[in-house]
């Protein structure tokens, strides 16, 4: 495979914006097969008393799947800058190295020559992974000793759970050095069918649907459940996608992301402009799927920075190379995946003694925490009974004494944060919370 092309920069001036930061950087790509190429975008910690060498470095996977974490979630949730290039106070970057990777390849900065590069499901995905990783810690070996924990958002953390049991196989085999210390699965599509059956019941006790609203949920869901027993994912795929349609027409265009909020991505565009993609998506429901939940993550001002003064600033990024370009080709390749669940996968990193913490945003939809909560009931863990028997414990931060931020719980390996006030982007409603469960979930704060 390649070398990893690295590049650092203190203070980096490009045309038509100033970017500044004072923290030490690093990029590059990695060719993890023919004709792939993923990119990855490294923060040291910036520590007012310890050096990134005493801190944790955490790797963050965004959703999508075709969502950029070197772009959204560095920019509008836990990198150095915000969107408007500003400092913000609430970096991560505060408390440990920060490493960004767009996958899966073709996502961001990433990209693939060929239209047979895309993955198509999860193994591959973790795979590609891999590369990096042992690329990455190869060419920085001063990484290797340092903890090293993966950080996860929404379809990002069923694809972390899928690295991290890799990565754990491949330290405990010898060819990855690095002192793997544990996965976050954050507002993680985990088990599809457990948050789809979660929607109807979350929405009616939210008042958020009535009676018949409730029934039309159930009805569309059961067709889900009956189409994943099948093994029928395709078809799951596509009843999800109605049952959200169904959701959106009785509940007046609810938010899935924060259901307190009303910007519902499907306003944005008639039926018409959407079937007018379906030569692209194949069909109406994964073009909508397509719409509600990757293209807001690309949006016009996030994609005219990314394209404009960072790709300048980077200066590694191929012309033919557009930020978000083949979103919706890593969408669409994916597809047949999406349904799947990987509850034994995270059953397979606790049993391996993987330290594994689930998080999640009390005001979340797609990603609701009933449905967490009900896969979490599923696992075949030994310890899972004990686990649940503990009563959670309330956090508080010391700008708000009193005021209940969070719940928690932990036993042996596994932890729960129930993030009050958050919906699916925990860092970008709840930024306070989000940097204390860091500091909690890496030993740097009881």
């Amino acid at each position: 495979m390649e070398l990893l092309v690295v590049l650092v920069c203190l203070i980096t001036l490009s045309a038509g914006a100033t970017i500044r930061t004072e923290d030490k950087e690093a990029w590059g790509y990695v060719r993890v097969r023919s004709d792939a190429y993923m990119f990855w975008w490294l923060y040291y910690a910036n520590n007012p008393t310890k050096s990134y060498t005493e801190l944790p470095l955490v790797m963050w996977l965004q959703g999508g799947p075709g969502a950029s974490g070197c772009g959204f979630g560095n920019f509008e949730e836990i990198g150095p800058l915000d969107a408007d290039l500003k400092p913000r106070n609430t970096t991560w970057v505060r408390e440990a190295s920060v490493l960004f990777v767009d996958n899966p390849v073709g996502t961001g900065f990433s990209y693939a020559n060929s239209s047979q590069a895309f993955a198509k499901d999860i193994n591959t995905v973790a795979s590609d992974m891999l590369v990096l990783l042992k690329e990455f810690f190869g060419a920085q070996p001063e990484f290797q000793s340092i903890p090293f924990y993966i950080f996860s958002e929404s379809y990002g953390g069923k694809m972390a759970a899928a690295v991290s049991l890799e990565l754990h196989k491949a330290v405990q085999a010898g060819s990855i050095k690095c002192n793997f210390s544990g996965a976050a699965l954050g507002d993680s599509w985990i088990s599809p069918l457990d948050s789809v059956l979660s929607w109807g019941p979350y929405l009616y006790s939210t008042s958020l649907l009535d009676d018949e609203g409730l029934e039309e949920v159930t009805d569309i869901a059961n067709k889900v459940m009956d189409a994943i027993n099948k093994a029928k994912y395709l078809e799951a795929t596509n009843l999800w996608s109605q049952t959200e349609d169904v959701i959106e027409k009785n509940t007046d265009g609810v938010n899935f992301y924060n259901i307190l909020t009303k910007d519902s991505p499907m306003a944005k565009h008639t039926l018409k402009s959407l079937r007018a993609k379906d030569s692209k998506f194949g069909n109406i429901h994964l073009a909508k799927l397509y719409h509600r939940h990757v293209k807001p993550l690309l949006r016009g001002d996030l994609s005219s920075l990314m394209n404009g003064p960072i790709k300048k600033k980077l200066h590694i990024i191929p012309d033919f190379v557009t930020w978000g370009g083949q979103a919706s080709d890593v969408f669409l390749n994916m597809a047949e995946d999406f349904m799947k669940p990987v509850i034994d996968i995270v059953d397979g990193l606790l049993t391996a003694k993987v330290n594994v913490t689930v998080y999640n945003g009390q005001l979340d939809l797609i990603v609701d925490t009933v449905g967490q909560e009900m896969w979490l009931k599923k696992l075949k863990w030994s310890q899972i009974d004990k686990f649940r028997k503990l009563k959670w414990q309330p956090l508080y931060l010391s700008s708000a004494p009193g005021y209940t931020a969070a719940f928690h719980k932990s036993y042996e390996n596994l932890a729960f944060y129930w993030i009050l006030k958050a919906g699916h982007m925990v860092p970008s409603d709840q930024a306070d919370m989000a940097l204390k469960m860091l500091r909690m979930v890496t030993n740097q704060e009881k």
